[in-house]
């Protein structure tokens, strides 16, 4: 229903920069996505981008924990085998590798969507990991945070000889558009540009720490290409428009056709009533109903975002 609404109702245009020749793997083969995390509706773009070729069904993300309880999509998520992580490795690295291990076995072509910053870009937790960055000695960025490097490895580790190729994209809007996913829920169409490299996995190191210092030059190289797009308004890539599928709409609108009927049905048999107890009860409802639907969207809003990336300056003076 989300990427419905971002394709048909708002009618965001998403233009796909990338090799031609790689062009023709997308969707027929397994694969490691990982995207920059600097906008409020990135994840729903990377939808987008696994929807376009055929894979939204069977794609999988590297999520917060606290995303595991939200009504309806956290449970949905947690039965479709969704890898979620508390933000300590300590406790998380036991846990990501057994659903990664499971990953496996998967009997169709799957997309593993990792954002491996490990929060959303804001300005405060940029500063805070430049100076993390200062002090290890690290090359500093301009558009995005250090990645966290260890999930990213055990992902590498336990996907090794099932995925083919790691599918590096950066995702930036033109006119400097601000999208928010309110804005795509009032039909406002933005214009995306996604950048994909495909990277083949034996490609990238096997060792832990290479693999570490891997992602870091990649992240220097994803900060390149932000830096021509801002200069050149494109990225240095063939752009392709991939054509949109008919299945998000067709699962809408019979869902909606199922389920809005009867709804109608009740709402004229509760008004009919004319019961002022009925009709409270109705309105309360309605109202609760708009206000969880109000914090669900603030969860994907940049200024209600998470501390995480927050303090990590201070964690690492203890």
């Amino acid at each position: 229903e989300m990427v419905m609404l971002l394709e048909w109702w708002s009618g965001t245009a998403c233009t796909l920069y990338t090799d031609p020749e790689s062009y023709h793997k997308y969707g027929k083969e397994n694969a490691i996505v990982i995207l920059n995390h600097n906008f409020e509706i990135d994840f729903l773009c990377g939808w987008n981008f696994c929807e376009r070729f055929g894979v939204l069904g069977s794609s999988k993300v590297l999520a917060k924990k606290e995303l595991s309880y939200m009504p309806i999509i956290g449970w949905m998520w947690y039965f479709l085998e969704i890898v979620f992580c508390k933000r300590k490795w300590e406790e998380d690295r036991k846990t990501v590798m057994h659903k990664l291990l499971n990953l496996r076995d998967y009997p169709e072509n799957f997309w593993f969507l990792i954002h491996c910053e490990g929060t959303r870009f804001t300005e405060q937790k940029h500063q805070i990991s430049m100076q993390v960055a200062e002090a290890k000695g690290l090359p500093k960025l301009k558009y995005h945070l250090l990645p966290r490097t260890k999930g990213f490895a055990v992902t590498v580790q336990c996907l090794r000889n099932v995925v083919s190729a790691v599918y590096d994209s950066t995702l930036n809007f033109r006119n400097n558009e601000n999208p928010t996913l309110l804005g795509v829920l009032n039909g406002k169409k933005y214009h995306a540009d996604l950048y994909v490299r495909r990277i083949p996995l034996e490609d990238v190191p096997e060792d832990e720490q290479e693999c570490s210092n891997w992602l870091h030059k990649l992240y220097q190289e994803k900060d390149a290409f932000q830096e021509e797009y801002y200069r050149t308004g494109a990225y240095p890539a063939v752009p392709i428009v991939p054509p949109r599928r008919p299945w998000t709409l067709l699962n809408w609108l019979f869902w909606a056709l199922l389920l809005l009927y009867p709804l109608f049905k009740l709402l004229i048999n509760m008004i009919s009533s004319g019961s002022s107890l009925t009709l409270a009860t109705f309105a309360f409802v309605i109202v609760m109903a708009s206000v969880g639907v109000r914090w669900m969207i603030g969860v994907t809003e940049i200024h209600r975002g998470s501390t995480y990336g927050n303090h990590d300056n201070k964690q690492k003076r203890k």
